[in-house]
């Protein structure tokens, strides 16, 4: 009797929890308590010598490809360019603990507003987002706008550039660690400096990026792709390299 009981009350916890689950919002993690102050960024940088390029130019366009395995079908030149509905593309090289410089450019004609303007974002280990958005003059969510860590972690400020200027990231990221059973050993953190301002200061990462419910941890590879997001986008990126640590 005891046993059916136990049984009972296991399959209820399941569909209550499934229930929960599934009345979710994307607005239910949207946070709004603190406004990001406005700050001015400054000019700098250059690539260190042992650093491995992932974009400098056209001719690095074979170092990415999109999910499928196809060749790059974004814009290339000096700069990469989304080019809508293609899909996102991915690093061909694999990285775990790294430090990542990346230059972005929203469109300078203003399209849209919130979320939908200027919107990409880069993937660390291909699950793990900061957020790429024109964030100039434009309200959204405040762990949604530029620099947040997608749906968790609110920018310190808002160093963000006018549409159509260069901004820069600098992202120091240390992957999470998993047991042999597969099982959490320790978290990503990551920290993030755009612009030459420090806007996330080694913030402990909660799981991978989820636009809708809580993130939780799954294991993967040590190693994996950067990602570049295709979000409709016409967003540009140049000057991409990263320094394994």
């Amino acid at each position: 009797m005891m046993n059916h009981i136990k049984i009972f009350f296991t399959l209820l916890i399941g569909v209550v929890f499934s229930v929960n689950v599934y009345a979710q919002k994307p607005e239910d993690t949207e946070d709004w308590s603190r406004k990001p102050e406005v700050v001015t960024p400054s000019k700098y940088a250059k690539t260190p010598s042992d650093a491995i390029v992932l974009y400098g130019g056209k001719t690095d366009a074979d170092k990415w490809e999109h999910e499928n395995g196809d060749a790059l079908k974004w814009k290339t030149a000096k700069a990469m360019t989304v080019v809508a509905k293609t899909g996102g593309i991915y690093s061909k090289q694999a990285f775990g603990d790294v430090q990542l410089h990346i230059e972005w450019r929203t469109p300078k004609k203003v399209e849209g507003k919130g979320q939908g303007r200027g919107n990409s974002g880069v993937f660390l280990m291909g699950k793990y987002e900061v957020q790429i958005l024109d964030s100039y003059n434009n309200e959204t969510y405040y762990n949604g706008q530029a620099a947040s860590i997608y749906k968790q972690h609110i920018p310190l400020v808002n160093a963000c550039k006018a549409p159509g200027k260069w901004q820069t990231y600098d992202i120091f990221f240390t992957a999470p660690k998993f047991n042999a059973d597969q099982s959490l050993k320790t978290p990503a953190y990551i920290t993030v400096i755009q612009n030459g301002i420090l806007v996330q200061n080694h913030v402990e990462l909660k799981g991978p990026t989820e636009y809708v419910g809580q993130p939780q941890y799954k294991y993967h590879a040590d190693k994996l792709p950067i990602h570049l997001q295709d979000h409709n986008n016409p967003t540009s990126f140049r000057n991409i390299w990263i320094r394994e640590l």
